[in-house]
């Protein structure tokens, strides 16, 4: 949420800075403006009248003891209608406290000063490269026809389940899903210093709010109903990301400022309703209803985050460092960021079945824009209670990292019509997947299903 404060005074900016994101949600600031006007005007009546009151109050008891019955029951009287208008002042404050905070909720975060300026994804600009686009002597296969080829995927039973855009991963393909989650949270907790966490996957309404997720985005999530209950339904939703439940953990909380940096890291499953939006109910992996991710949180103090933003994106580049994968970093412009996000970096896999860059980490600095919304605080030095600047990253997608690994051979599974053999060094499930299917070795690391162990 942003700080009203700073929409009080210093309007001009607040609305350059939205007009940026090009969503057309500057114009909203002269409401917001109003709706707090009104509230303040209201709130100084109030404290106005029942300082009247209050001096009444006194000339009642000085009248009585004067034994100046009638002056007292007039002072009662004005007393009366002074405290009928002071609930109707009380009814005034809460309608435009709730209505401007109902705007509040829905206006974007700034865009920090630092970020391009920019419409579409068309002009994030290319910050680095790593490594070179693998080039092969035939066309590598997308990896659909590699899952169903290798029976990694069974994308007709998965929508035979669940509908369009949830996938059933079966044999090596359900073995390597479990063992890129154990690879990502060990690497995430052994090299990078997060503390894994394991949330609930069904979680309140405000854990939704307090990350920026509702109210601006209710339609695209999962909300879940107890039994025959409809009255509960819209309590409780299932997760979208790790990052709803895991930022929310100090949520009301006022930490200490010894407590920080905190750094935690989750593995979940994320639920995306996503009702008509481009891609969903198309076959394959790239924009599915389901998929498991590991997503990293940081709880920081302000004059550090941007340089802890700068070290989730190594932790995030590290991943696809050790997997060997050609990749490539983006900052966001300002109109492709994301709702809550001051500066955000993307980190896209080069797919050669699909002969493009897709996104397979998102890592921002929310600045105090989610702490605020959640009520979190901690307490520096000099007593003051401060927001802390939250963070989040993709440390990383499964289903998209899977679907998006290149050949490491010639002759295996970029253009196989069987399953590889698990010990095959030339082939680690390649183009599907992105290393053995029960082991990744890279750099001293050796990531098993069950175990990992340094090499």
């Amino acid at each position: 949420m942003l700080d009203v404060k700073v929409i009080r005074e210093q309007p001009d900016f607040v609305r350059e800075r939205l007009r940026s994101r090009g969503a057309g949600d500057e114009t909203k600031i002269t409401e917001v403006l109003s709706l707090d006007e009104k509230r303040r005007k209201a709130l100084a009546e109030v404290e106005r009248l029942k300082a009247e009151r209050n001096r009444a109050s006194k000339e009642i008891g000085i009248l009585l003891s004067q034994k100046k019955a009638d002056e007292a029951e007039a002072k009662k009287a004005e007393m009366r209608r002074i405290g009928g208008r002071v609930v109707e002042l009380d009814r005034e404050v809460a309608e435009a406290e709730a209505a401007r905070d109902n705007l509040l909720l829905r206006l974007p975060n700034l865009p920090h000063s630092s970020v391009p300026p920019g419409r579409s994804s068309a002009d994030n600009p290319v910050l680095r490269v790593s490594g070179e686009k693998p080039k092969f002597a035939f066309k590598p296969k997308k990896h659909i026809e590699l899952c169903e080829a290798l029976q990694l995927v069974d994308f007709q039973r998965g929508a035979k389940l669940s509908g369009s855009g949830f996938l059933l991963y079966k044999g090596w393909g359900a073995k390597l899903e479990r063992t890129l989650i154990q690879f990502l949270l060990d690497l995430h907790t052994t090299e990078h210093g997060y503390v894994e966490v394991s949330p609930p996957f069904i979680i309140k309404r405000e854990c939704m709010v307090g990350v920026g997720q509702f109210p601006k985005f209710e339609d695209q999530a999962y909300a879940v109903q107890e039994g025959l209950d409809g009255k509960s339904l819209g309590s409780l939703y299932l997760l979208p990301t790790a990052e709803a439940p895991v930022a929310n953990i100090h949520r009301e909380e006022i930490l200490k400022e010894t407590q920080l940096p905190i750094y935690y890291c989750a593995y979940s499953p994320c639920f995306r309703a996503e009702a008509g939006a481009a891609g969903v109910g198309t076959r394959g992996m790239i924009r599915v209803h389901q998929f498991d991710k590991v997503e990293l949180i940081k709880i920081v103090k302000p004059e550090t985050s941007y340089d802890e933003l700068d070290k989730m994106v190594a932790n995030a580049e590290r991943v696809l460092q050790l997997l060997g994968l050609h990749y490539r970093v983006v900052q966001l412009c300002t109109g492709d960021m994301g709702f809550a996000s001051a500066r955000t970096y993307d980190i896209e896999v080069w797919a050669p079945g699909q002969g493009e860059y897709l996104e397979v980490s998102s890592c921002s600095n929310c600045e105090e824009f989610q702490a605020r919304r959640m009520n979190l605080r901690f307490k520096a030095t000099d007593g003051q209670n401060m927001h802390p600047h939250i963070l989040n990253g993709s440390g990383t997608a499964l289903a998209r990292l899977a679907s998006k690994s290149r050949p490491r051979s010639n002759h295996c599974c970029a253009r196989a019509t069987s399953r590889p053999r698990v010990e095959s060094r030339g082939c680690h499930l390649c183009t599907a997947t992105v290393g053995a299917a029960v082991s990744i070795r890279r750099n001293g690391f050796l990531w098993r299903a069950g175990q990992t162990r340094h090499q």
